[in-house]
């Protein structure tokens, strides 16, 4: 069931928040959460009912395996719970890669079996993980299974994210339900719901319509040209990033109807000014997992191998670039190996997380040869910060289109395409005419916004809207911004002028997917 969906528009929003609304307010707490949970295993469900029982499956599993790990922590369980995660989303999610990739070896012959995939295994797979790991260290508390179904199967962000955190949902639900129930935040949350809507269905699906061509194209073998090759990537890198930030404002806003605060997790990332900052701007509750589970676990292995042989721990700007390097890089590259074999089953999704992962490692490096040297650090001018920015945003592009295509082939044959392999001979006409003036003009108007308006955080933010990042996740101060929405008479004229626009949009054809379901 999608969002920008008749179906859930007209009639699963407006029945489930009225139920809500009834419960809580005659302090049925428990028949509320009850009531929230079963609307959203039927949200689940509704794409395919089959893979309902999968999901019910790896809650009870986990939950009985975190209330086992919090009463009594154990190594060998925790590791066994976790590689029975690991295992059904490796079946489920990679297991036909792995099949296909061996099938094309020379005198192997396997047949690649048909696996439907659960929708958001990924999702609630990593945030089930957390939950075990907290369990098994002691940060988890124990709360009954209705309080837990409740927390992964939440409609809002179950699909695609946020990737929410037990230790702040968990006691959102107790405190929502003893208070009767914060219904309140109705004009915040439709007002976010509808901004992410409008994102979708009028800036995100029409620069969408752009893209198709020119990546069917480099499937099928042919070079882009220069300008085609550029217009799709740079359409492709709009329709992203409206879409899922799109997604966002709406899961967030939803959750607002609702009395809940979802972490924040979309952060105008293209405003990034290296990359490094890009990911604590892009999909945020995914990089923190990265960070807290995978990255630092590791890193701190390292370090205790190194102290455990007498070996000095590097430290940034206390010893050289390159011993800070060799602790840095192979956790760096290697988490970012993860996120891009969470994104997808495919060479292609390998590449682009090694890809990030030598960007952050130089980045990485750079900041460390900065501290080693002050004498590099120049003063921050306006010139500086728009290089900084451009050539974040290139090496992101680069990274993007391993992301949309099918294969890496096709992903090289788009990169010929924008490093000009056309111009060697002189542009033809159907060159140049298969980028029209108005996917120009199209492209020129969303990176004004992308670049030049506030984003749905920064425009509302006298009012809560998602909750406060954790350390290391800094907002981007919107105080700067003289547009700031207010509960007045102008701003819901505009609101309701907009959202009147995007609803009958979105109601009135055939509702497209968001590009993060397929994680």
């Amino acid at each position: 069931m999608l969002f920008n969906s008749r179906i859930f528009i007209l009639y699963f929003l407006p029945a489930v928040y009225a139920g809500f609304v009834f419960l809580t307010r005659i302090r049925q707490e428990r028949a509320a959460v009850g009531w929230l949970a079963g609307a959203s295993l039927l949200f689940y469900s509704w794409w395919n009912i089959a893979c309902l029982p999968i999901f019910l499956a790896s809650i009870v599993m986990n939950f009985v395996f975190g209330t086992w790990l919090a009463r009594s922590p154990s190594r060998s369980l925790f590791l066994f719970a976790v590689g029975l995660n690991l295992l059904a989303l490796a079946w489920y999610k990679y297991a036909g890669f792995l099949f296909q990739t061996l099938d094309q070896i020379p005198g192997v012959s396997l047949s690649v079996p048909s696996i439907v995939l659960p929708l958001a295994i990924s999702f609630f797979t990593f945030q089930q993980i957390a939950y075990l790991s907290d369990a098994h260290d002691g940060r988890a508390v124990e709360h009954s299974f209705p309080d837990y179904l409740l927390f992964i199967s939440f409609f809002p962000h179950l699909i695609a994210g946020p990737i929410t955190h037990h230790r702040e949902m968990l006691p959102q639900f107790t405190q929502l339900l003893r208070s009767g129930g914060e219904v309140g935040r109705l004009t915040v949350g439709l007002t976010l719901f509808l901004t992410g809507l409008t994102k979708k269905v009028i800036l995100a699906d029409p620069i969408g319509t752009y893209v198709g061509p020119v990546f069917s194209l480099a499937r099928e073998g042919g070079i882009p040209s220069f300008t085609l090759a550029w217009s799709g990537a740079l359409s492709y890198a709009m329709q992203i990033y409206f879409d899922f930030s799109g997604y966002t404002d709406m899961a967030i806003g939803l959750g607002l109807l609702f009395g809940i605060s979802l972490p924040p997790n979309f952060d105008s990332p293209y405003k990034a000014r290296n990359i490094i900052e890009f990911w604590s701007r892009w999909h945020m509750t995914l990089t923190r997992f990265l960070t807290a589970y995978v990255y630092n676990p590791i890193t701190l292995a390292l370090t205790r191998a190194r102290v455990k042989s007498g070996r000095p721990v590097p430290k940034r700007g206390k010893t050289t670039p390159g011993a800070f390097a060799t602790l840095t890089a192979g956790p760096t590259v290697f988490t970012m190996f993860v996120s891009g074999v969470w994104h997808g089953a495919g060479w292609q999704f390998i590449v682009f997380g090694l890809l990030h992962g030598i960007y952050l490692t130089v980045t990485h490096a750079w900041h460390a040869l900065k501290a080693h040297r002050p004498s590099l650090v120049r003063p921050e001018t306006r010139v500086k910060t728009v290089f900084s920015v451009l050539l974040t945003f290139l090496c992101v592009l680069v990274g993007l289109i391993f992301f949309r295509v099918a294969d890496v082939g096709s992903a090289c044959r788009i990169l010929l395409g924008m490093a000009g392999h056309s111009l060697r001979q002189p542009l033809s006409m159907p060159d140049i005419a298969g980028v029209t003036a108005t996917q120009v003009l199209a492209l020129v108007v969303l990176g004004l916004i992308v670049w030049f308006l506030p984003n749905a955080s920064q425009w509302m933010r006298d009012y809560r809207t998602a909750l406060e990042p954790e350390a290391g996740f800094p907002r981007t101060d919107g105080s700067f911004f003289a547009l700031k929405w207010r509960p007045t008479f102008a701003f819901g004229l505009l609101t309701g002028l907009v959202g009147t626009l995007a609803l009958m949009r979105a109601l009135s054809a055939a509702p497209t997917e968001f590009l993060y379901f397929q994680f």
